[in-house]
């Protein structure tokens, strides 16, 4: 059987019929309890159920999120029903509420999801686990006093969850404990089997049958262990087609005219709504193949459901975890296993309601707990405390939130601790301060935060106030969405007041035009004539390396670009050459994090020198470089094209038909010593990489000594200290530069 949510509708249409079974008989008692807990009529929780699975499961994008009457609607429905006086006119409320719903949809509200914290939603998960074990422990054992559907921290009958988890302990019905401890015991072995798991057929799904002929067996064995109709489902039954229809309940028109009827329905949709958009990114977390469900789609489809649900006299209907939570545990491929569970309420209530009210609550308890304990695992927590305190504490508070109070409160109170956390972060570290050694200066950078309110301006201050007299500080804005005015007004004090009474030059960049605030670079960020001039061959050196540790470090330098473009389009000041390899994985300019005009670059293969590179060498150093950078690098194809050579032949012979490039390569064959060859003889084919890269290095070196043997103006430069000449292998593997030397260019680079 296929698991591929597209797989063709006859692959999948027996386990979403079966997946919807399940569904069906652990939503029908909660659907019923719901309506209980609420003071509505029994069947407006069934209707609210089929609504949910037929109508909005068929207009839903989901595959496998499965609607209907929500445990967040329980206190809404009986709090408006006391306000509105009728469930008619509360029926009115939910009609307009649904058109609400529809029009959100429409407007895309529904993306609103996207901004609740990752560990908000864990911390649903686990709470409404933990809910589930605490509620369903007393139907487990037999003691059915509340409705299923409840599941209020703070009971309406004056219990808590814990005092009613204490009266179950000791009012335990052996029958009904016997049958949901089998069924328990039962889910737990399924779950551990592999090739049980595997098995097209539902484990839930055994276990109401298995739940079903325990109570049957229990039944003959009489006495206590029988169980009764209070521990069964209890369906209520029409005898006749209007018997059911006169099930349903209408809307009270007369009441459109009622303001309260407004008010409900606004808390209504708010509320449904909510639970919905949750739902959806909690089941999404769960689901293993990750099937999406567009969230505004779904709220089209929940206000069409609603809308229905208010007409024909349903509870009001909302996308539920717990129902989604079972359909994926049991294995639904399509939204057709959702459509099934609605059909199958319908279809329970009207043909066979007599056989439905066989199954014990201690079974369906049972598959609820066994599912809590999956949504509450142990590994949750431990991965959230893992997160650190902004991720653990929200998870935490959202837990312990819903678990005393209800859903929604819960999921209000992590959103308020998760926000605390961004807004306290935010306030300590809303910039990030930065100093960028520019050719022309040092630049203190500012860069701001993504959102910059009103809480940020005395971080932000304090950092304007400690730049330096004289100093250079720049003001990035790229990354920021929105400034708070009172940032801007500071900002812009400090740029016509501040920073000129201290002589500190403000640059700015990345602001939006509607702060009014022009992109204005001060600062050079260029080499011109004075800063090549100011540089010693030394400086220029130790330039290039505190550029390259940027490059390794991913911090180049913040630059722009098109000035440096229009700086430099009539002249150029040059603080260095490099010689290197055509190589693509050796670019200079990003190695070394310079600008545009900053250094020449002479690329050849094997950085090997001619005269026409010596032309170019003398060139760069009559436009005033202070440093020829001979840059080398391992994995060099032109040297291992050599060295493979002198592996397979024994000798470096020339290349039949490419007589330039045997030109080229012939620095790099007297680079080859007779040690070389030696380790080259005795080398194994993999380590020809390690004498390739020893050729490579001897040849950087070897190109240093022929530029000073082979140049009198170079060597004269270098001799006065104008000049230095260095070597540098680069490591295409690990970026990382060894700058090597003969000595000489290092002492006297250092003497400039």
């Amino acid at each position: 059987m296929s698991n591929s949510p597209d797989a063709p509708l006859y692959k999948t249409a027996l386990r979403d019929f079966l997946s919807g079974f399940v569904v069906f008989v652990v939503a029908l008692p909660l659907c019923l309890g719901i309506a209980l807990a609420a003071g509505a009529p029994v069947f407006s929780g069934i209707l609210g159920g089929i609504i949910g699975g037929v109508l909005v499961g068929l207009l839903s994008g989901s595959r496998v999120s499965v609607s209907g009457p929500g445990n967040t609607m329980v206190a809404v429905a009986a709090a408006q029903m006391a306000v509105l006086g009728s469930f008619e006119a509360f029926l009115l409320a939910v009609l307009i509420a649904g058109g609400m719903q529809l029009a959100l949809g429409l407007a895309r509200a529904g993306s609103i999801s996207a901004f609740i914290p990752t560990s908000v939603v864990k911390g649903l998960l686990a709470a409404i686990g933990i809910v589930l074990i605490l509620k369903q422990i007393p139907h487990l054992l037999g003691y059915d006093v509340d409705p299923t559907g409840e599941f209020y921290f703070f009971q309406p009958d004056q219990e808590t969850t814990f005092s009613e988890l204490a009266k179950a302990l000791g009012a335990i019905h052996p029958g009904a404990a016997a049958v949901g401890v089998a069924s328990v015991v039962f889910l737990v072995a399924w779950g551990r089997v592999k090739w049980l798991k595997q098995s097209i057929v539902p484990e839930q799904l055994l276990v109401v049958l298995l739940g079903v002929g325990l109570s049957l067996l229990l039944t003959r064995a009489g006495g206590s262990w029988v169980i009764g109709p209070d521990h069964l489902v209890q369906v209520p039954i029409a005898e006749t087609w209007s018997d059911f229809l006169g099930f349903l309940r209408f809307p009270d028109y007369s009441q459109w005219s009622n303001p309260a009827i407004y008010r409900a329905a606004v808390t209504i949709v708010l509320v449904a709504s909510l639970e919905t958009l949750l739902s959806l990114e909690a089941i999404y977390r769960i689901d293993p193949q990750k099937r999406p469900s567009p969230p505004n789609r779904e709220l089209c489809a929940q206000g069409i459901g609603n809308m229905t649900a208010g007409l024909l006299g349903g509870l009001p209907v909302s996308s539920v975890i717990i129902r989604g939570s079972i359909n994926i545990s049991s294995g639904a491929q399509t939204k057709l296993s959702t459509m099934t569970h609605g059909l199958l309420i319908l279809a329970s209530v009207v043909f066979a309601p007599a056989l439905i009210n066989k199954v014990p609550m201690s079974c369906l308890a049972a598959i609820l707990l066994v599912a809590g304990f999956k949504l509450t695992s142990p590994s949750v927590f431990r991965e959230m405390w893992s997160r650190g305190w902004p991720q653990f504490l929200p998870f935490v508070a959202t837990v312990l939130a819903i678990i005393f109070s209800d859903l929604l409160v819960g999921v209000i109170v992590g959103l308020v601790v998760a926000v605390s956390f961004i807004l306290a972060s935010n306030v300590r570290q809303p910039i990030r301060r930065s100093v960028e050694n520019h050719v022309g200066s040092e630049v203190l950078r500012i860069e701001l935060a993504n959102q910059v309110s009103f809480l940020n301006r005395a971080a932000l201050n304090r950092t304007l106030e400690q730049v330096p007299r004289g100093g250079h500080v720049l003001l990035d804005a790229r990354n920021t969405r929105y400034i708070d005015p009172d940032v801007l007004e500071l900002l812009r004090d400090f740029e016509r007041e501040v920073a000129p009474a201290h002589g500190v030059e403000v640059s700015f960049l990345g602001f939006r035009d509607k702060y009014e605030i022009e992109d204005q670079i001060q600062y050079l960020d260029y080499s011109t004539r004075d800063v090549q001039e100011s540089h010693t061959p030394a400086e220029v050196l130790a330039i290039l390396k505190e550029g390259h540790d940027r490059f390794r470090a991913g911090r180049p330098l913040t630059r722009d670009l098109a000035r440096q473009v229009n700086a430099t389009a009539h002249e150029q000041h040059p603080l260095a050459v490099v010689l290197g390899c055509i190589d693509s994985r050796t670019p200079a300019e990003l190695i070394f994090d310079v600008g545009i005009g900053d250094i020449f670059v002479v690329r050849v293969a094997g950085n090997v020198t001619s005269p026409e590179v010596l032309g170019s060498l003398e060139f760069s150093c009559l436009a005033g470089a202070k440093l020829i950078l001979v840059l080398g690098h391992t994995r060099c194809s032109a040297v291992a094209s050599v060295v493979d050579a002198l592996a397979k032949t024994g000798a470096v012979d020339k290349l039949d038909g490419y007589d330039n490039v045997d030109s080229l390569l012939k620095n790099i064959r007297e680079s080859i010593t007779d040690d070389l060859r030696d380790r080259l003889k005795q080398a194994r084919p993999h380590e020809h990489e390690h004498v390739t890269n020893e050729v490579a290095r001897r040849n950087v070196e070897q190109s240093v000594a022929r530029i000073l043997e082979s140049s009198a103006a170079l060597r004269a430069l270098v001799s006065e200290g104008r000049l230095a000449i260095v070597g540098a292998m680069y490591d295409v593997v690990n970026g990382e530069i060894a700058f090597l030397s003969d000595g000489s260019t290092l002492s006297d680079a250092g003497s400039g």
